[in-house]
């Protein structure tokens, strides 16, 4: 099993790749899988986890999760893309198993959050990068892009919104929540989404097999979440998240003056982010590519073979090919 590596080892561990080899069978070569090591590095007074795979040498992919996830919901992905790149996935403030110092005394906004995920690239020298966009991810991601659009080599946008169309109904209570931030509305979110079956609903509404979700997913996120403070924390960011509205126009302008590769896959049948806001991004990026799966806002967890081919397939195309995968001789 992967250990979890210290802050001096992080980067050593990082200069080669690991795999392992598949069980021998009739053929005459055997895939090679990446295996997926897990890591925990300083940066902006934080101490983030994130798991990575991969050569070092390879083009880089930044997978950003959302809301109330953490780089696990990567888990199935990552060996799928570290073939043929190197894939970095974080753990975001307040999420999964990144520590933040109570002396830090860390302001949770998604300003904030896009600061740390700043300070962890340049730590790990991070200095081309696409980009896998997720849910909180978007916004955190958009911001980085916009700091740094020389960075960005590509963009998958995976229910990951930019526009006010993209903006299902299923907001209605965190708006009211935006325009009364009262203690009134700051506990009907409390009771109503940062539950167990709150949790669940997310990852199953839209799904056509609700029980194809593996349910250590929303399981190890509701646990989390009952961490001391937590919910907290999620209140102030669903609190902040009206700042992500106010900054569309600025993520629009990003796109139409950089003009990055996109590619939006979106699961269909998202309550929170539905087509209308995939679809939107061809107004600032004509040749963005749009691809709908009959799933739901977590796409990744019904869908990620079909999601990692979509990727491979649309970063050869555009630029960022990934090394030739590996074979192993029998």
């Amino acid at each position: 099993m992967s250990g979890v590596l210290s802050e001096q080892s992080a980067r050593n561990t990082e200069t080669g790749s690991k795999q392992r080899k598949t069980p021998a069978g009739t053929g005459a070569s055997q895939s090679v899988v990446p295996v997926t090591s897990v890591h925990r590095i300083k940066a902006d007074g934080v101490r983030i986890f994130y798991r990575s795979a991969g050569d070092a040498a390879a083009p880089v992919l930044l997978l950003l999760h959302g809301f109330p996830t953490s780089s696990f919901m990567f888990r199935d992905l990552i060996p799928r893309l570290a073939d043929q790149y190197r894939v970095i996935a974080p753990d975001l403030p307040g999420f999964g198993f990144t520590e933040v110092p109570e002396v830090r005394k860390y302001a949770y906004s998604f300003d904030s959050l896009a600061n740390t995920i700043e300070a962890f690239t340049d730590a790990l020298d991070l200095n081309r990068y696409a980009i896998y966009v997720f849910d909180y991810g978007a916004p955190t991601g958009f911001r980085l892009a916009m700091r740094h659009p020389e960075r960005v080599t590509a963009i998958i946008s995976q229910n990951g919104n930019a526009y006010e169309e993209g903006l299902g109904d299923a907001w209605g209570p965190i708006r009211k929540y935006w325009s009364q931030p009262s203690a009134e509305n700051r506990e009907v979110i409390r009771q109503n989404i940062l539950t167990l079956e709150g949790t669940r609903w997310q990852y199953t509404h839209g799904v056509a097999s609700p029980d194809s979700v593996a349910p250590e997913s929303y399981t190890l996120d509701a646990a989390l979440l009952e961490r001391p403070w937590n919910k907290e924390i999620q209140l102030d960011l669903f609190l902040d998240y009206a700042s992500n509205i106010k900054l569309y126009p600025k993520f629009q302008e990003y796109f139409r003056q950089s003009k990055p590769p996109l590619l939006a896959i979106w699961g269909r049948n998202d309550p929170f982010f539905i087509p209308a806001g995939a679809g939107a991004y061809r107004k600032d990026l004509p040749n963005a590519q749009v691809q709908f799966l009959d799933t739901g806002h977590f796409a990744i967890e019904t869908h990620g073979v079909e999601i990692a081919a979509a990727m491979k397939a649309f970063l050869g195309a555009n630029g960022v090919p990934g090394r030739p995968e590996k074979v192993a001789s029998r």
